[in-house]
C-alpha cells in the first residue's frame, strides 16, 4: 500500500468531512470515504444501538441493510459487538468468513448467503462519548489485509472526531432555533395578553407540563397558530 498517496487522500477527506453542512452528510462521506480508501473494502455503513434495536445509518449497499437487520434478529454478529464495545475492543476483522466462524455461530452461516466473504469494525469514539461502529464489508474472502484494518483505524479515528463535531453543531443549531421560537412565542403571549416575561414563559412551561408536549413544540404552535390550544 502506498502510505504517502493514502495520507494526501486522508488530508483531503478530513478537510472534506468538516466541510459537510450536516450529521447525515458527514456520516454519507464517512462512509463513502471507506469504500474509497479501504482497500478491498465494498460497502460500509455505521451501526447505532439503542438497547437491542439496530440503526443504520449512511449505508452505502443493501449488504450492510440486510447484514445489520440479521444481526438485530439474532442479536449476534459482530457489527453488533462492536457497537456495543462490551469486549472493550475497538477493532475486529475477520479475514474469511467463509471459514467455520465459532465467536457468532448464528450469523455467520446467512452472512455468508447474503454474500459476506470479509468484514472489519470499528467503534467510533472521542474521550467523551462513543458513537456506535464503523463497519466495512468484502464480497470476497481474503479481502481485507493487516494494511486495510491500518487504514481503517485510521479513518475510523478522523471520521469519530468528525462525527462527534457534527453532532455538537447540530445540537447547537437546534439549542439557537428552540431559543429563539421560544422568545417569538413569548412576545406573542406578552403583546396579545398584556404578559411580563417571566409570566408569558410561566405560560409556556405550564402548558408544556400539563400536556406532556416538548417547550419547543408548545413555542412553535403559538408561532404559527398565534395562541395556545384550549
Amino acid at each position: 500500500m502506498d502510505w504517502r498517496d493514502f495520507a494526501e487522500q486522508m488530508a483531503t477527506m478530513a478537510r472534506d468531512l468538516l466541510a459537510q453542512d450536516s450529521v447525515d452528510a458527514t456520516l454519507e462521506r464517512i462512509t463513502r470515504s471507506a469504500t474509497e480508501l479501504v482497500e478491498g473494502c465494498d460497502a460500509a455503513g455505521v451501526l447505532i444501538l439503542h438497547g437491542a434495536t439496530v440503526e443504520t445509518l449512511a449505508p452505502t449497499d443493501q449488504l450492510v441493510l440486510d447484514s445489520d437487520r440479521l444481526q438485530e434478529r439474532l442479536e449476534e454478529g459482530p457489527c453488533f459487538d462492536a457497537a456495543r464495545s462490551r469486549t472493550g475492543e475497538h477493532v475486529f476483522r475477520i479475514p474469511d468468513l467463509t471459514a467455520h466462524e465459532q465467536r457468532w455461530p448464528a450469523y455467520a452461516p446467512p452472512a455468508r448467503d447474503l454474500g459476506v466473504g470479509s468484514m472489519m469494525g470499528f467503534l467510533l469514539y472521542t474521550e467523551d462519548e462513543e458513537l456506535g461502529a464503523m463497519n466495512l464489508y468484502a464480497r470476497h474472502p481474503g479481502a481485507f489485509t493487516r494494511d486495510s484494518e491500518t487504514a481503517g483505524w485510521l479513518l475510523a479515528s478522523h471520521a469519530a472526531v468528525a462525527l462527534s463535531s457534527a453532532r455538537t453543531h447540530a445540537q447547537l443549531g437546534e439549542a439557537i432555533a428552540t431559543r429563539h421560537t421560544i422568545g417569538e412565542a413569548m412576545g406573542i403571549l406578552m403583546g396579545g395578553h398584556r404578559l411580563s416575561e417571566s409570566q408569558a414563559f410561566d405560560v409556556l412551561r405550564r402548558y408544556s407540563q400539563e400536556r406532556n408536549i416538548k417547550l419547543r413544540e408548545v413555542a412553535r404552535q403559538v408561532c404559527e397558530q398565534g395562541a395556545l390550544e384550549p
